[in-house]
Parts: C-alpha cells; sequence; structure tokens
C-alpha cells in the first residue's frame, strides 16, 4: 500500500486512494495528515483508504441545534466526559446497529489500531454518563489541527448528539473552525453539515496545519 502525499492527485474510483498496507500508529497519522482514512470493507479484506470527494464537515460556528435538543440540553440529563473510557466506546460503536449495512467496518484490527492510537495520545473518546452508566458517545483522531470524527452511538435518546454537541464546543474554545465528519450523515446533516469539495477539504486541512504549526 502506499499513498502519495498529495491526495488530489489520487485517481482511484469511488474515492479510494489507496488499497492494503497495515495500520500502525505511524501509518494512521500519515494517513490523517492528508486526510485519508481507513474504512476496511471485512475482516478479510484488504484495507481500503478513503478521501471522499466531497467530504462532510461540520462548521464549529455554523452547528444547528433543534430546539428539542435545546430542551434537552437545558435539563443537562447526561454527565460528559473525555478519555474515561476510550475501549467501551468503541466497543459500543461497533455493535451499535447501522440502517442499510449489514455489518461493522469496525473489525477486530481497526478496534486494535484505534486503541493503540488512543494510547499514543492522538484518539479520543467524548461520553454521556447517565449516573456512573455509560450511554452514549463518539470517538476521533485529532492530527493536525483537525479532529476526523470516527463513530458514535447512543443507548439512550440523544446521548450521542449531547456528545456532539460538547464536542464541537470544545473544538470551537480551541479556535478550531469545523470538525471533520469525513462522509455525510443523517445526524450530522440535521446539525448543520455541509459537503465540501475535495480541493476545499485539503485548503481546510493545510490552513489547520498551519495555524497549529505544523
Amino acid at each position: 500500500m502506499a499513498f502519495n502525499d498529495a491526495p488530489e492527485f489520487a485517481s482511484l474510483s469511488d474515492d479510494i486512494v489507496a488499497v492494503g498496507g497495515d495500520l500502525r500508529v505511524e501509518t494512521l497519522l500519515r494517513a490523517y495528515w492528508n486526510g485519508i482514512f481507513p474504512w476496511p470493507e471485512d475482516e478479510d479484506s484488504p484495507v481500503l483508504w478513503f478521501h471522499p470527494d466531497p467530504r462532510g464537515i461540520l462548521r464549529t460556528d455554523h452547528l444547528h441545534i433543534s430546539r428539542s435538543l435545546q430542551r434537552v440540553l437545558k435539563r443537562q440529563p447526561f454527565r460528559i466526559c473525555v478519555n474515561r473510557d476510550f475501549t467501551a466506546v468503541i466497543d459500543h460503536c461497533a455493535t451499535a446497529p447501522r440502517p442499510q449495512q449489514s455489518g461493522t467496518w469496525i473489525t477486530p484490527a481497526m478496534r486494535d489500531a484505534y486503541i493503540a492510537l488512543h494510547r499514543a495520545g492522538w484518539a479520543h473518546s467524548v461520553e454521556a454518563y447517565e449516573q456512573d452508566h455509560l450511554v452514549g458517545g463518539l470517538y476521533g483522531v485529532f492530527v493536525g489541527g483537525v479532529f476526523s470524527g470516527e463513530s458514535m452511538f447512543h443507548l439512550v435518546d440523544n446521548a450521542s448528539r449531547v456528545a456532539l454537541v460538547a464536542l464541537m464546543g470544545m473544538l470551537r474554545q480551541m479556535g478550531i473552525s469545523f470538525l471533520d465528519t469525513q462522509m455525510m450523515t443523517p445526524v450530522v446533516e440535521s446539525m448543520g453539515g455541509e459537503r465540501v469539495s475535495r480541493q476545499e477539504y485539503l485548503d481546510l486541512l493545510r490552513h489547520s496545519h498551519a495555524r497549529c504549526g505544523q
């Protein structure tokens, strides 16, 4: 497997820029630095590396919070934590039902790779608790001033949305202008997500790298 440092020149179809390779921390960091992420079809197939066009993003100053979600936030039903139990979050995400999907892309190899990435300080979780019970959350990768959201889950209504709102607030306080959602989902779209071209995303990526001095 090889992907170059200029993914805008990639020519493979279906937004796939590379096939195969490993999931070592160093490989994942290089990929995310270039806006590329792994998305395996199944446990037995080579890893597919994606750089979608268009790309899903959620700007921190354009977050849409519905009236119903505003009422939930006002009640403060959940305690929000960061990195309290990353492994539990990724395990819940792996087993969360996905409409129109027969399985999960979070294979055992992917699980192990992102736990290693978390232990190395690059992957993070945001969690929603009811008392001491984990009821929702999300995880992603923070590299070069860009947080790339990977997956989210909820066991209680609105728990993952509240975790997402909390993450957006953290990013905004850090001066970060957008969350990379990779693909567009109904939840992201309902909260103000937008699709940008590959070139516009790469411009945002380079600006974020420059802003954080990397």
